[in-house]
């Protein structure tokens, strides 16, 4: 009997087990398969901070949220229609999450009375009705999957621990995903270990057949491919991004990569893609501390180099010193901070925008650097390139802010012409008759020429003392002091000429409330703009890249409109520069719980601005 096929606009499905089964993996090769067949789509995976955290417990649960649509969509989804619960752990942390009449697909061999119990479980429930309001597909996963594979030469616990595949084979035929990118990776994977993987391959296929024979799923969905732009689209998650556009802001500049980096989540992954393109003239370097690694990525920028140091907020506060070095010698250097939930180790794998002012003024001294934010993980690629490009063309460390939830997360992305990215001239200092003067500046951007060491006729003094004006001879001289911390000041003030106005979306005109955002809230924020506005309220839209310096015109933007919103992942760090800048009364909204913002609590917060 062919089964009923039903036509969905979109889907939210969440994997959720223990870290040890699977579920990135899992919800990585789902949204590889969803890519490939042409959804637009957002990921969010939510991972516990430990290796191997406690099995079968609350704070040991792994999910991995995927939104994909037949259309453009922004946010990984704020509940999913479909949640996979392999043990009770998982169930508890997630129902709270689900709507009424989601899909609940568990795996019933995991819930013993000592696993329930663990969890606070006084009766199974999905034994005990507290579960009716949803549609639970009661099925056991492992058992089924120990089952497909008894004729192979593996252990049980290899067979058990294959449960992911099935589940995702069963995914895979319930969403009409394609299969063959799977078994190849699989045949990649486990390329070593033949007999682990065919049985994975063979897990991924038997839990696809059981969708398509059971009757247990009577109907089967489909979302149909989204309408984008005509080009070359891959899925690249943030951190991938970065590590891209990191090289190809070395390629257009014609300067050699060279990152200095110690490993620290969730930064860590721009580390491992970039090691991987020695070809393109990359250097990696882990240093024993982070200290070190913006050492040796500052030493790298003197020598000539791209220097590029990677981290996140217990790091950037490790790093300030240098950093400061740099804006002394004024030297290139890209600081990228893939923040993450503090203050201290905090909550090493959940989300936070709270660096801003660690980035504007965690510093000794007057101390300026440029700071920039992408707003998605594609736009990561090209904040990047724009980090290279003000780093290299001012002379100066740059500081660009991520953050965990756009460095985890992936969208489709559309490959860019090479040949439209910005050339970036480094500009290198050449020798001439007249006495070379270090600190002689360019009159239109400001910034010191770059002497490479060794260059005959271009010796020079460099170091953290302050330096006269010219000569860059050592100096104690108090108005020379004065003179150099206004001409740093006027150098970063300036790049405010050298990038776009801030763009206002307001397709009347007439809206009266604004919503400004900064960083990886940009998604949530469009998402409950459309919202409000599809309710029949006006409302505008800007987004902020550059944070320092702010765009010409952001003060003009500000005073167009009668209330100013600001939703920030902190306390509202932006909206106390904005007050203390521009003299505006911005209304903040903050939560810093380590996740993302909803796109239906922001749109309920707006519609309350409106009406107030």
């Amino acid at each position: 009997m062919t089964k009923q096929v039903r036509q969905l606009d979109r889907v939210i499905i969440r994997f959720a087990g223990d870290s040890g089964d699977g579920m990135q993996l899992t919800g990585d090769r789902f949204t590889q398969e969803t890519a490939a067949f042409g959804n637009d789509l957002s990921t969010l995976p939510n991972f516990p901070a430990e290796i191997r955290a406690p099995a079968g417990t609350l704070p040991g649960v792994s999910s991995f949220q995927l939104h994909f649509a037949d259309h453009d969509i922004l946010t990984p989804g704020d509940a999913p229609n479909v949640l996979v619960a392999m043990n009770p752990a998982a169930l508890k942390a997630n129902v709270g999450d689900l709507p009424r009449g989601a899909d609940l697909i568990v795996n019933t061999d995991e819930f013993t009375k000592r696993a329930l119990a663990k969890v606070g479980y006084a009766a199974n429930p999905l034994e005990d009705g507290s579960l009716d309001e949803y549609r639970v597909h009661s099925l056991p996963l492992t058992s089924m999957t120990v089952k497909a594979l008894e004729d192979f030469d593996i252990s049980k616990k290899d067979a058990e621990r294959a449960k992911n595949m099935f589940a995702l084979g069963l995914l895979s035929w319930l969403y009409h995903r394609p299969t063959e990118a799977t078994v190849r990776f699989l045949e990649v994977k486990f390329a070593k270990k033949p007999e682990i993987m065919k049985a994975n391959i063979a897990a991924f296929q038997a839990g696809w057949n059981y969708g398509e024979t059971t009757e247990s799923f009577s109907v089967s969905y489909e979302v149909k491919p989204a309408t984008l732009p005509p080009g070359l689209y891959r899925n690249i998650s943030g951190n991938m991004a970065l590590a891209y556009g990191l090289i190809a802001g070395s390629v257009r500049s014609g300067l050699p990569l060279f990152l200095g980096s110690y490993p620290i989540t969730p930064a860590s992954d721009i580390l491992h893609e970039l090691s991987k393109h020695k070809r393109f003239g990359v250097r990696t370097f882990q240093a024993e501390d982070e200290i070190a690694a913006v050492g040796a990525a500052l030493g790298a920028s003197f020598g000539g180099a791209l220097g590029v140091t990677t981290t996140s907020g217990p790091g950037l506060a490790l790093k300030a010193e240098t950093v400061g070095l740099g804006v002394a010698t004024e030297l290139p250097l890209v600081v990228i901070d893939v923040q993450r939930a503090g203050p201290s180790t905090g909550m090493p794998t959940k989300t936070e925008q709270a660096d801003l002012l660690q980035a504007m003024y965690g510093r000794n001294g007057e101390a300026p650097v440029p700071v920039v934010a992408p707003r998605t993980p594609s736009d990561c690629f090209a904040t990047a390139v724009e980090a290279a490009r003000l780093a290299v063309k001012y002379r100066t460390p740059v500081i660009l802010l991520s953050d965990g939830y756009l460095a985890n997360g992936s969208e489709p992305w559309q490959l860019p012409d090479v040949d439209t990215l910005p050339e970036i001239d480094p500009a290198f200092a050449q020798p001439g008759e007249e006495e070379f003067q270090p600190f002689k500046r360019d009159p239109e951007t400001l910034a010191r020429p770059w002497a490479v060491p060794g260059t005959a006729g271009l010796e020079h003094r460099i170091g953290g003392i302050e330096k006269a004006d010219g000569s860059g001879n050592i100096s104690y001289d108090p108005d020379n002091h004065d003179l150099m911390v206004r001409l740093r000041q006027a150098k970063i003030d300036g790049i405010a000429r050298d990038i776009a106005p801030l763009a206002v979306d307001d397709p009347t005109g007439d809206a009266r409330v604004l919503v400004l955002g900064w960083g990886g809230t940009y998604g949530a924020i469009t998402a409950a703009v459309r919202r409000v506005r599809n309710s029949g309220s006006e409302v505008a839209q800007a987004h902020l890249r550059h944070l320092n310096p702010f765009p010409a015109n952001l003060e003009e933007v500000l005073r167009s409109y009668d209330k100013v919103i600001v939703p920030e992942i902190n306390l509202g760090q932006l909206a106390l520069i904005l007050r203390g800048r521009f003299l505006v009364d911005v209304i903040g909204y903050n939560r810093v719980r380590g996740l993302p913002f909803k796109a239906e609590e922001l749109a309920d917060v707006i519609r309350d601005v409106i009406n107030s």
